[in-house]
């Protein structure tokens, strides 16, 4: 069991960030949260998340006018931004990814339920990632607020791989941290049946 400063890191103190230090995302540190993402469990192993680490300045202006204007500068100052996308042609590496069952590639056929499939898993796999952005020492800034055909048709042009959402990923400042929201309590969104 992991220890209340470790909880603390990850869940309880950790806070979505809205500025950054300056301190830059390493490419060992991007492979080292892959790394820790890879394992989360997904339906049928299906895994249909794809990356695409936000990091140049050329990248970032690729991005930049895709954001919605209250998340542009914050996202911009970010030294690091992961796209989260899904990708719909994911059924094509469950032969490999669930092995133990050749059949898992046609529980999917192209349709609502492959999308949803991929939508549901790649969220799983980005909440993941926010986890592991924390559990490394680094903050996480997860936002929704961008033109997702714009993001598609810029990143993902000629795929099958749809934005999900975005997550802006570094060293986190004080500056524009709100003060902490509240939460439900237990009985608001519990039932122990």
């Amino acid at each position: 069991m992991l220890d209340d400063a470790a909880l603390d890191l990850i869940f309880r103190k950790a806070r979505t960030r809205n500025g950054w230090a300056a301190t830059p995302v390493s490419e060992d540190q991007i492979r080292a949260l892959y790394e820790l993402v890879k394992w989360g469990p997904t339906t049928a192993n299906s895994t249909p998340a794809r990356f695409v680490w936000i990091r140049s300045e050329e990248a970032k202006k690729r991005l930049e006018p895709h954001l919605s204007p209250g998340n542009r500068a914050k996202t911009m100052q970010a030294p690091l931004v992961a796209i989260v996308g899904y990708d719909l042609d994911f059924p094509e590496k469950l032969p490999r990814l669930f092995p133990h069952d050749q059949t898992a590639r046609t529980w999917f056929p192209d349709g609502p339920h492959r999308e949803v499939t991929a939508l549901r898993n790649s969220s799983l796999q980005g909440a993941y990632l926010i986890v592991a952005v924390r559990a490394l020492g680094l903050d996480a800034g997860p936002m929704s607020g961008f033109d997702h055909a714009g993001v598609d048709r810029e990143f993902f042009e000629g795929t099958r791989i749809r934005s999900n959402f975005l997550c802006a990923i570094g060293h986190g400042s004080e500056e524009n941290l709100y003060p902490r929201s509240p939460r439900l309590d237990f009985e608001e969104a519990c039932r122990i049946l």
